[in-house]
């Protein structure tokens, strides 16, 4: 190995310019500002996603229960519930009973969709409770239910 000709080609480096501290620190700050922006849109979006779940899904089971109110002349008790959706009741007195659904789905936070006959809002309610599980709420905690369609 030659010492001269490595001392010679170090010696040419101290005419190539680099980034300074303080460069990387401004690209350092930038690159937080624009993370502390996109961050929160990216993280809202499974919320978002749960809610577009929920609201289809009390679609398909608003449609299931509009077909069996032809079927049957009205709408399932509430000690019936979504249940006569998918399985033939023990009472029913009419022959020609029929699944209207393969299953029931439960709502995105894994919780069985709620059904009221009368309903509060119209004639019959289906809803979810939200991410919490409580009644009302707000944002991701929300109730989502038929009368919002």
């Amino acid at each position: 190995m030659d010492f001269a000709r490595v001392k010679s080609q170090s010696a040419g480096r101290s005419g190539q310019s680099g980034f300074t501290l303080i460069e990387i620190m401004v690209v350092v700050v930038i690159l937080g500002i624009l993370a502390a922006m996109v961050v929160p849109k990216v993280l809202d979006r499974p919320d978002q996603a749960r809610a577009t779940a929920a609201r289809q899904d009390i679609a398909g089971l608003m449609q299931a229960l509009k077909l069996y109110r032809l079927d049957h002349g009205t709408y399932p008790s509430i000690n019936q519930g979504l249940k006569v959706l998918v399985e033939r009741p023990a009472d029913a007195k009419n022959s020609n009973w029929r699944s209207y659904l393969e299953r029931l789905p439960n709502d995105p936070w894994g919780r069985p969709y709620n059904y009221l006959n009368p309903g509060a809002n119209g004639e019959v309610d289906i809803f979810s409770l939200g991410a919490d599980g409580q009644p009302d709420g707000d944002g991701v905690n929300a109730d989502i239910g038929s009368w919002q369609l």
